[in-house]
């Protein structure tokens, strides 16, 4: 590369120098300030552009704590308050951290079961938050605990390619590093929000009317999953699960799936 280009690096929409080696510089002076994840942004945008960010600890235990976000102070409530307050527990990234994935870096679309988009949670979730898609980092913690960096694009902009996702994958021990470092001799951050797994919230969903089998299969069809994808996690026939379906829905009164997520939800806010 010609050193009279490096010399003069263009800036980007939030007015810092925007080659690698300056963002780097940035991120490694911003360390244990509260400038540090801005400026983690502005590196991680370097692999490949994008242009919401919202950053949290997933817990295994309990929900996610807020660290930082971009989101406009009107759109705080859809993007950021609902997640953290109970949408967290239906998202497949949260259940690749739950897995045990970390040090990692995935797209949704990759890891989402097969009728996602066509789930009545990613209608009310994602559509209100317009995102086109989303790249997922997670990066291991002590305690057992990740830092999800969620990278978004919306409205018309493009999806995230795979030379996106390489991109980012080659940056994750650098990522790595530079988080758990600003984190150094910091005690852990007070729970924001409810204090349950998705499975203790399954577990507890319907207890009084239905069986085991239907709030297992509640919970996957919540999640986005088809009929025929939840056959093949419970070992059970497609025409079997929609028996199913039909029963739960029965015992709870209801017809659909916006109102099976309604009622899930008002249980998980007891």
């Amino acid at each position: 590369m010609n050193l009279s280009t490096r010399s003069k690096p263009t800036e980007d929409a939030s007015g810092q120098g925007n080659s690698r080696d300056d963002a780097l510089s940035l991120a490694v002076q911003a360390l244990h300030t509260p400038d540090f994840f801005p400026a983690m942004i502005g590196l991680l945008r370097r692999a490949a552009p994008f242009t919401g960010a919202f950053v949290t600890t997933l817990h295994p235990n309990r929900a996610p704590t807020h660290v930082h976000d971009n989101v406009r102070a009107e759109r705080r409530r859809v993007v950021i308050d609902d997640y953290l307050e109970s949408a967290y527990l239906l998202d497949p990234i949260h259940d690749v951290f739950l897995s045990g994935a970390t040090d990692c870096a995935v797209r949704l679309r990759d890891v989402a079961p097969d009728h996602f988009r066509r789930s009545t949670y990613y209608k009310l979730y994602y559509g209100n938050i317009d995102l086109r898609d989303e790249m997922a980092l997670l990066i291991r913690m002590p305690g057992g605990s990740a830092l999800f960096y969620s990278l978004g694009r919306i409205g018309r902009e493009p999806r995230f390619t795979a030379r996106d996702l390489a991109a980012f994958r080659r940056q994750l021990p650098l990522i790595g590093s530079l988080s758990r470092k600003h984190f150094e001799n910091r005690p852990d951050e007070p729970p924001y929000g409810l204090g349950q797994s998705i499975t203790q919230a399954l577990e507890q969903f319907g207890t009084d009317v239905l069986t085991a089998r239907e709030r297992e299969i509640a919970g996957l069809i919540l999640k986005g999953h088809s009929s025929a994808s939840i056959g093949a996690l419970t070992g059970t026939t497609t025409g079997t699960v929609k028996i199913h379906r039909k029963n739960l829905y029965r015992k709870l009164g209801i017809g659909s799936q916006s109102e099976l997520l309604s009622r899930f939800l008002q249980s998980v806010m007891r």
